[in-house]
């Protein structure tokens, strides 16, 4: 089912998917849509905890790291295979030392349960430097105002890939809520957004 998923998203425009240790089998599905995929799409690997984690999932073909958490040994680690870090933080404090340690982006998580978008505007406030990647929370409804409040990217479960839509064999959706972001995340950022 993920790499149906992953077809159905790529179908809609999105080319950057990260596959979390949370699905079945994930360090065998990156290896295999590592293998499949050649450089057409970006692969990373999500819910990463530990350095250990980090080092078999680039062995499998993954190219970018997602924590929820700040852990400073995965963050290392990833310098030292030369694979892009995206490390978990909320408060400003986690946000800074998850930077300071090195994280080329910084995953605010859940950004949705803290204020959503004006609590990205208010971090990036005393923190303009620092990439932020809001997750949970972010919906068609939000996205545009997450960019507009500074968000380098966005990071969408969910809302994307609904499960229910998977088992229906309704992949077409999720190609199409993949579109509706890309187009809204295009207008937020050359301020043409309008609801």
């Amino acid at each position: 089912m993920a790499r149906r998923a992953v077809a159905a998203v790529c179908a809609g425009g999105i080319s950057i998917v990260e596959i979390t240790m949370t699905v079945p089998g994930a360090i065998d599905v990156i290896k295999a849509l590592a293998d499949e995929s050649g450089n057409t799409i970006l692969i990373g690997a999500g819910t990463v905890l530990d350095a250990q984690t980090a080092q078999k999932c680039v062995q499998a073909g993954a190219q970018f790291i997602v924590s929820p958490a700040l852990d400073f040994k995965t963050i290392e680690s990833c310098k030292e295979m030369g694979i892009a870090m995206m490390a978990g933080a909320l408060t400003p404090t986690e946000i800074y030392a998850a930077w300071s340690a090195g994280a080329d982006l910084v995953k605010v998580f859940p950004a949705g349960a803290v204020g959503g978008p004006s609590y990205l505007k208010a971090i990036k406030g005393p923190l303009p430097h620092i990439k932020l990647v809001p997750t949970g929370g972010v919906s068609l409804k939000t996205a545009a105002a997450f960019i507009e409040a500074g968000a380098e990217a966005l990071g969408v479960g969910t809302d994307l890939i609904d499960a229910k839509v998977l088992r229906d064999g309704s992949d077409a959706i999720i190609s199409d809520r993949a579109r509706q972001y890309v187009d809204i995340v295009k207008q937020a950022r050359s301020g043409q957004f309008s609801v």
